[in-house]
């Protein structure tokens, strides 16, 4: 694994032109795409792909929302209608298995899209990056600069408590030779970072608290150095928790994929 290293990441459509196909497609999500903190969580997904010979491909222009936003305020219709696009694109490319970094588009094409005709082997990235750690195709270099820090893990609720993935991405943690600890409310009594059910893209119903400052104090609980994340939704939630408690010099929010690059020297 060397540093500075240069990406080609071709779309569905170069590879099919070429009479190939890929061993999986990576599905970055609009938050992936668009969200200048997110894309950096995107970046490092294919650095770590391309790092250990996996062949991946992305659609590019010919991806679309999940329409999980849309099913979780209600619009079944819309929801219907992404989904249903976006199946006939994958389809038409033989998609067989998918990664995603986001855990909404994660629980969508797996539960969701198959009773519409979207039957594909989905994974997020904490499980795969466990599986590339596992099979020693990915080795974590003695934690680099995170040795002995103190890192403290916040649960996706669509990777927690709606798909049951706990134990991946500590066991990813956990190679970068830090303290991991645990928050009280974690795992199934995980609590939610405050953007779910589609409320990233609405004000907030009037309360004593919002509910990403009440998670980040969970967090800051713990003495961490830094917030580990699985979900480009919660990265904003944390990130801005953190920037409300001003405390943005001692805690760092990073998701795995980035820790994991960091730690083996990828970056570029």
């Amino acid at each position: 694994m060397s540093n500075s290293r240069v990406l080609h990441v071709p779309t569905m459509a170069e590879m099919m032109a070429k009479g190939e196909s890929p061993e999986l497609l990576f599905w970055v999500g609009c938050a992936g795409s668009f969200d200048d903190r997110a894309k950096k969580i995107t970046r490092a997904v294919a650095t770590i792909l391309d790092a250990v010979g996996i062949r991946f491909a992305v659609l590019g222009t010919e991806e679309s929302c999940t329409g999980d936003p849309a099913k979780r305020a209600g619009n079944e219709f819309l929801f219907q209608m992404q989904a249903m696009q976006n199946i006939q694109v994958m389809n038409m490319y033989g998609v067989k298995k998918i990664v995603t970094a986001c855990p909404h588009c994660f629980n969508t094409l797996k539960n969701e899209y198959p009773g519409l005709g979207g039957n594909y082997e989905v994974v997020h990235h904490a499980t795969l990056l466990q599986q590339l750690i596992n099979e020693g195709r990915l080795r974590v270099q003695g934690g680099g600069s995170f040795k002995g820090k103190r890192i403290v893990f916040h649960d996706s609720c669509y990777l927690g408590r709606a798909n049951g993935i706990y134990e991946a991405p500590r066991e990813v943690l956990e190679q970068l030779d830090a303290e991991l600890v645990e928050m009280k409310r974690s795992k199934a009594n995980g609590l939610c970072c405050g953007a779910g059910g589609a409320q990233m893209f609405k004000e907030a119903e009037k309360g004593n608290k919002e509910v990403n400052i009440e998670r980040i104090e969970d967090a800051i609980e713990q003495k961490p150095s830094i917030v580990a994340a699985a979900c480009p939704f919660c990265m904003t939630m944390l990130s801005d928790g953190v920037k409300q408690k001003e405390r943005e010099s001692e805690i760092k929010v990073y998701d795995l994929a980035e820790l994991i690059v960091q730690a083996n020297g990828l970056m570029d």
